[in-house]
């Protein structure tokens, strides 16, 4: 009997670290969901995959009923088969809180937050349908530690961590695992926003300056891969990533006064 191909449905899969899961899953021989709320975005990664390995679809994951129409039509190109939910979509604006916008706080929360929380919600009953399923959340360091002029984003990123441990146990019962990636910065486009309201200053730009490391995105597809497949909760990305969880539950003092001298720059 031949093997049943294995299926991965990705939010955020129109760029980043979504695309380059993608196309790795795809090099392995999965069939792949692509979803995102840009359809060029989303066109352009369709492109780099085989067509016959993989289904396209418009998805803004606050929307619960767009969730269960995407949703469904995977499910009918897969045979009712989700190995992997890649719960990838999120944005990353930026500043010192006070500062920040009030609808970009709602947006940050709504997508990389809500969003998350959706996904796990109404991907379950395909989950549960799949013998060794499991949802993949993607959190951040950012998830480890607070940083300032980045709180509404960690605060979504603690929220993705702390769901992801909560829901491994719940989904426990239904023989789904939940596991959460967790990446230092990666070159994708959130670090090309601004790091502060009206400035023309890139988050990137600062981390350069900073010295700071910034890992390739095939490094986290791979680490993603890792996360499909291995036993932990929580899969670092980078050796910084992996120094950083340590600073955090041993020095968090000494943690804290160097966020301060590298991101605090005025």
């Amino acid at each position: 009997m031949a093997d049943v191909q294995k299926s991965i449905f990705i939010t955020g899969a129109g760029s980043g670290i979504g695309r380059a899961t993608a196309q790795l899953f795809a090099e392995r021989g999965w069939f792949v969901g692509l979803s995102d709320i840009n359809p060029q975005g989303l066109e352009e990664t369709a492109a780099l995959l085989p067509s016959g390995q993989r289904i396209s679809m418009i998805l803004d994951t606050r929307d619960r009923s767009a969730w269960t129409r995407a949703l469904e039509s995977f499910g009918q190109a897969t045979g009712r088969r989700m190995d992997v939910l890649f719960n990838n979509a999120g944005i990353g604006k930026g500043g010192w809180i006070d500062e920040m916008a009030p609808d970009d706080i709602d947006l940050v929360l709504d997508v990389n937050l809500k969003g998350v929380i959706n996904g796990c919600i109404e991907a379950l009953p395909l989950l549960r349908e799949t013998p060794g399923a499991r949802i993949v959340n993607v959190a951040s360091v950012a998830g480890v530690f607070g940083a300032p002029k980045l709180a509404v984003y960690c605060a979504t990123k603690f929220g993705v961590r702390g769901l992801t441990e909560a829901l491994d146990v719940e989904y426990s019962r239904y023989g789904v695992r939940v596991v959460s990636l967790m990446p230092w910065f990666v070159d994708t486009a959130i670090l090309d926003a601004q790091s502060d309201v009206g400035s023309n200053r890139r988050l990137r730009d600062q981390l350069t300056d900073n010295k700071t490391p910034i890992y390739p995105v095939r490094m986290a597809a791979e680490r993603a891969w890792d996360a499909a497949h291995g036993k932990d909760v929580h899969y670092m990305v980078g050796k910084a990533a992996e120094r950083a969880r340590f600073a955090a539950r041993f020095f968090p003092n000494r943690m804290r006064e160097q966020i301060k001298k590298t991101m605090v720059d005025d």
